[in-house]
Order: structure tokens, then sequence, then C-alpha cells
């Protein structure tokens, strides 16, 4: 009996010692899961520079949207300034996801389209370079498959060349679509481009949405994870969610716009008469500048005004800071024969060769300014307009 006594003790008190084990192991795994909780975020953000965006974040709330500002801007500050600053943000500290193959799955006529959208974008942007063709083409592909941008390619490339918000790609606004080049150098890019379509993934830009050359710092740029570099231009995603492969996993489906045969019909039309909100902005207009307001938009945004460039490149822009007075995005464009300022928006084929100025404000106050430099004489060639080449 006292046998069975000091065993049915001992076993009692080994309960108890594996029941105290259990709840101290239990107070353990949730401590530890506490520590995870509340460690994890902020080691998840570390690891994307301190910058962190869910995948419950707006598409509304990322900077550098397809509303915002161009991918590509010209300079806003000093390039050497532009270039300190760049280097000053450091690479993301990962190592790169390489895009997933491109699915094509539209029609033979969505395939030329894209593919002529494709090369443009990569001989505008990077001229005969080979990584730098890929690296731009790889970027619009990156964004067609993001819920942030336009669903096709050629949607893509000419993403805000019909709003006063301005463009995504500058040379669809800037005049220099009219660029002409030489057939080997067409093919070359057209050749990328197919390859693209079809499979080929230039892993070194990841999944890149968004770039800029090293001598422009626009607004967006620190705000963006800088992933990489190819040649003068850096790459950038957005971070956290929006920033991942499975963000960037759209299907493509198709149906590209006929962006280049809307582009040759030849607009006729007589320049527009003075419009209301352009009269009442002609007291906006600095005196002596030689500049009229032709066409206005009734929010101001947008301005058709015509120019002279004898009174220098500093008058050109004090008009079109003086048309841009309120916040948020604002362009103007200016031409000396006003008998060329169109209606409206997107700008014809004659309009747009004929272009002298060419003004852009961000949302954070940022200016892109270019010129016609065969009219505004001694300005450096990165504040010119493109032209044929």
């Amino acid at each position: 009996m006292l046998a069975d006594l000091a065993l049915g003790s001992e076993t009692e008190s080994t309960a108890r010692s594996r029941g105290g084990l259990a709840v101290m192991a239990a107070l353990l795994a949730a401590s530890v899961l506490l520590v995870v909780l509340l460690v994890w975020p902020s080691v998840r953000s570390a690891r994307e520079g301190g910058q962190s965006v869910t995948a419950t974040a707006s598409l509304a709330s990322l900077p550098a949207r397809a509303s915002d500002a161009p991918v590509l801007a010209t300079p806003t500050m000093a390039p050497a300034d532009a270039r300190s600053r760049n280097l000053a943000d450091p690479f993301l500290p990962e190592q790169r996801t390489p895009a997933a193959s491109f699915r094509f799955t539209g029609s033979m006529q969505d395939r030329v389209r894209a593919a002529d959208c494709l090369a443009l974008a990569a001989l505008a942007e990077a001229g005969s370079d080979d990584a730098g063709q890929r690296a731009v083409i790889q970027v619009v592909l990156n964004r067609v498959r993001h819920p942030a941008f336009a669903r096709t390619v050629c949607g893509v490339v000419f993403e805000g060349s019909q709003r006063r918000t301005g463009c995504q790609f500058t040379f669809t606004c800037d005049g220099s679509l009219d660029r002409r080049y030489s057939e080997a150098s067409r093919a070359a890019a057209l050749q990328r481009a197919q390859e693209a379509l079809g499979g080929r993934v230039y892993a070194p830009v990841g999944i890149a949405t968004h770039y800029h050359t090293d001598w422009v710092y626009p607004w967006w740029s620190p705000k963006l994870l800088k992933i990489a570099q190819v040649q003068t231009h850096l790459f950038f995603r957005w971070p956290g969610y929006w920033g991942s492969a499975k963000a960037a996993s759209m299907a493509y489906r198709g149906s590209e716009p006929d962006v280049f045969g809307a582009a040759t019909v030849e607009t006729t039309t007589a320049s527009p008469a003075l419009s209301p909100d352009a009269i009442a902005a002609a007291r906006l207009v600095p005196r002596g500048s030689g500049a009229t307001v032709r066409v206005r938009d009734p929010s101001g945004r947008a301005n058709f005004v015509t120019v002279d460039p004898g009174k220098g490149a500093a008058s050109a822009v004090a008009t079109a800071r003086s048309l841009c007075t309120g916040e948020g995005t604002c362009r103007v464009y200016g031409w000396i024969d006003g008998g060329l300022v169109p209606a409206a928006l997107p700008l014809p084929p004659a309009s747009r060769a004929q272009l002298q100025f060419s003004y852009a404000r961000d949302p954070a106050g940022a200016e892109i300014v270019l010129y016609a430099c065969d009219s505004f004489k001694g300005l450096p060639r990165e504040q010119c307009i493109p032209r044929a080449r």
C-alpha cells in the first residue's frame, strides 16, 4: 500500500512537472511568435531600404505611377549634382529576380504593332546600344504585366501622350518621335523586340518598372528601390508587394492599338482661335517675352503658346512658369508659327515636327525643359529636343 501511495504520488508529481513544462513551452512559443510578428516587418523593411509597401497598399498611393512623371526625365539639376545624388543612393543589396519570360498570346497584327513600339522605344531611349535596348524593352514588358500600367505594349510606350499630366516615355511627347533611323538600326532593334516578345529575358534589370539616366535625378528616384545599372541608366522597382514578381504577373491579352497608323494621318485643320481661357491667361505672360497663349486647358495644366526664340531660352521658360502657377503637373508647348498650334493633344505630326519648346512640371515641382536648338542657340545638347539622326 505504501509502495502504491508512493508510486501514485510520484506519478502525480511527474504529471504536474510535465504540465508545467508544457505551459512553459507554450509561453516560449508565443513569445517567439510575438517577436517574429514585431521584428519581421522591420527586417523586411530594412531589406528593402527602409521602404515598405504591403500587398494591401493602394496602387494610387505609389510614387511614380503612370499618371505622375516620365520614366526617363530630362535635367532638373546640374548633371554633376545629379550624379552625386545618384551615387549617394545605394543599390538594394539583394539577388535580383529575373522577370518571367513574356508569353505573347495576341494576333499577328498585335505582334507587328508590339514589336514596332518596342523597337521605337529601344532606339529612342538607348540609341544603338545592345544592352541598353534590351534593358528598355524588358522594362516595357515588365510594365505590361503590372496592374499599375497600360495592358498593351504600345499602350505602355505611349502612356500619357494624350494626357496633360505628361508622357511616361518623353520621346512620345517632346518632338523626338519624328527621328529617322537607318534601316540597319531599325532592323536590329526589331530583332531584339521580337526576341523579347518570344520569351527572351534580359536578366540584369530584374523586374524593374522604372529607370532614368545617371545625369538626372527625378523626384521619384529616392522613393523607389535602385536595383541595377546598365551603361548610364539606373533601374528601379517599387518596394514591397507592388515591386514583386507576383505583382507583375498579369497575362498579356493582345489588342494592341494602331498608334503608328493614327500618327500618319496628317492634320490639315486650321489653327484654333484663341480660347477664352487663353485670352484670360494673356495677363500672366511676362511683358516683352514675345509669347502668346493660343490654347489653354480650363485647369491650366496644358498650354499651347507661340514663342520668340530671339528672346532667348530664359524668356521661354519664364513664360511657362508664369502659366504653371498652381500645384501638380503642368505642360507648356511652344511653336514659332501659330498655324502649327493644334487644338488639343495628342500633337499631330506637323505640330510635333516643328515643336520649338517643351516644358513639363511634375507633381513634386521638378521641371523638364527642352528646346529646338536650331532656333534657341547656344544650349547644351541635353537640353535640345532630339531631331532626326
